[in-house]
């Protein structure tokens, strides 16, 4: 497990680049990562998880110009996101092809993240999107600190970076943008109401 910030983010960034998964802190909960676009890796997350791959895995960006390299926003889209991210919401958007079917379970939407934390989105800079899942096995509680990740999680990935208590300890709410409603209610539904009233 490290602790130490800098050398956390390289380590990540490196092991993420390699094909690896790490467990990485969020501001929500403990996500698990691996690169979008290499597929090992994307097949080891569901793995890892034991997550059926009809069910969808997300993408977390650090950026707006991350996110328009994975999905399709017009300008009002556009004019939403901008009141909601970065923040602890998830958002279904009309996926480009360079996004894997195999995230998306062939769907044309993938979710996106833009995690409102320093950490992940230093993580993220330095290796490009990377998979927005929590890590836990599926049906299992997300973990809200490095601690509560289980050791089955901790010992099938390669790294795990200790980020503290996530602030605020349950999972996003989704937004399905197109749609302009509610799919789950989580951290930041406040916002997401206000922004598409």
């Amino acid at each position: 497990m490290i602790e130490d910030a800098s050398e956390g983010v390289i380590l990540a960034g490196e092991v993420i680049l390699a094909g690896g998964v790490i467990v990485y802190p969020t501001e929500t909960v403990y996500g698990l990562g691996g690169s979008t676009l290499v597929e090992e890796a994307i097949s080891r997350v569901f793995r890892i998880k034991n997550r059926p791959h009809s069910m969808p895995i997300f993408i977390a960006v650090s950026s707006y110009e991350m996110l328009e390299r994975v999905a399709e926003i017009n300008e009002e889209e556009r004019d939403i996101l901008e009141r909601i991210l970065p923040g602890p919401v998830s958002v279904l958007i009309r996926k480009k092809s360079i996004v894997p079917d195999s995230l998306t379970a062939g769907s044309p939407l993938v979710g996106i993240r833009f995690p409102d934390h320093e950490l992940a989105r230093e993580i993220i800079d330095s290796c490009g999107p990377i998979t927005s899942t929590s890590a836990n096995v599926t049906g299992s509680p997300p973990p809200a600190s490095a601690a509560d990740v289980s050791r089955e999680i901790a010992d099938a990935v390669d790294l795990v970076i200790d980020g503290g208590r996530c602030r605020y300890a349950q999972p996003s709410t989704l937004l399905d943008l197109s749609a302009r409603r509610v799919v789950r209610k989580g951290a930041g539904l406040e916002a997401v109401l206000r922004a598409i009233m």
